[in-house]
């Protein structure tokens, strides 16, 4: 089980990176036995979410990890913000973290400020969602190691609970887990890291709630997963206008590129509360240009296409 394996994780890692890196089998134990147990567990949950596990890249890192990724705001440990387990092999802890991307940080910011902006934005994530982080600790993370990336995952947490790898709470450990992914995908639904009052300008609104669900409509839109098979599947041809960009730009790009945007027409209003599996494809998306896509989001009714058709004076 889960637990089982990040405790043999926690337990072992000091002995295993006293080996060679290369051929580990310890290595492939992380990286694909642990996150195959973890993909397990989200079978008959409602998150659609990318697992990855990992011991380092060419080198023992200094704190190996279990990550839980929302591909609507990253798929890897280096940016955005995610679910993740960190463990601690000198004291043979596990932490539960809401953590971030401390990569993105550092390259944005230098290493010492990067630390500034990543607890600045810890505390903001876990006033957002004050309700889940009241379930966990607040307090910082020791992870052993002054080490560069580690010191970045410190200062990214949010909020979290800590394992002794030697006395684990089974029930309290899969509570704890389902609890945080909820976390996770209302920190998602919420607007995430994003200031409220830049919501409200993307948006163009004053309505708090409206704005979030603008956020992250687009955020579906945007996806690297949802754009490419919308347009494989319905077409790079403006659903609106006509537009096609090869025939009218002779775009020759490859198709990810094509000048069209995606726009995803299931209402995020509609939803019931806890709902996060939040789109179909293709059903739940039309391509169109983008003065069209504009023009849509001013509708009252958003998914509307045909009242869009019935207010364009030309058709390409």
């Amino acid at each position: 089980m889960l637990h089982e394996m990040l405790v043999r994780l926690a337990t072992e890692y000091v002995y295993e990176r006293g080996k060679n890196f290369a051929g580990s089998e310890f290595g492939k134990f992380v990286r694909h036995d642990i996150a195959i147990e973890a993909k397990k567990r989200l079978i008959f949950l409602p998150y659609d979410l990318k697992v990855k596990a990992s011991v380092g890249a060419g080198n023992w890192a200094a704190v190996p990890w279990l990550g839980f990724f929302d591909p609507l705001i990253t798929e890897s440990a280096t940016r955005g913000f995610y679910v993740v387990y960190l463990i601690n092999a000198q004291s043979q802890e596990i932490h539960l973290s809401m953590n971030q991307g401390t990569t993105a940080a550092y390259q944005s910011f230098g290493e010492k400020e990067g630390r500034n902006y990543l607890k600045r934005n810890a505390t903001e994530m876990a006033a957002r969602i004050r309700s889940f982080a009241d379930q966990f600790s607040t307090a910082p993370i020791d992870l052993g190691s002054d080490d560069s990336l580690p010191l970045g995952y410190m200062a990214g947490h949010a909020f979290g609970r800590k394992y002794d790898a030697n006395k684990v709470d089974k029930d309290q450990f899969y509570t704890d887990l389902e609890t945080m992914l909820a976390a996770y995908e209302m920190l998602v639904d919420l607007g995430g890291t994003t200031p409220g009052d830049v919501m409200m300008e993307e948006a163009d609104s004053n309505d708090v709630v409206e704005s979030r669900e603008y956020v992250l409509s687009r955020r579906i839109e945007r996806a690297p997963n949802v754009r490419l098979p919308v347009l494989k599947k319905r077409g790079a041809v403006c659903e609106g206008c006509n537009l096609d960009p090869q025939q009218h730009y002779n775009f020759q790009g490859p198709l990810k590129n094509t000048p069209l945007e995606i726009h995803h027409i299931k209402p995020l209003s509609g939803m019931a509360e806890g709902e996060t599996r939040r789109y179909k494809i293709p059903e739940d998306f039309l391509v169109l240009c983008p003065t069209c896509h504009r023009v849509i989001h001013k509708q009252t009714d958003p998914s509307n296409l045909e009242q869009l058709r019935l207010r364009l004076n030309f058709r390409h």
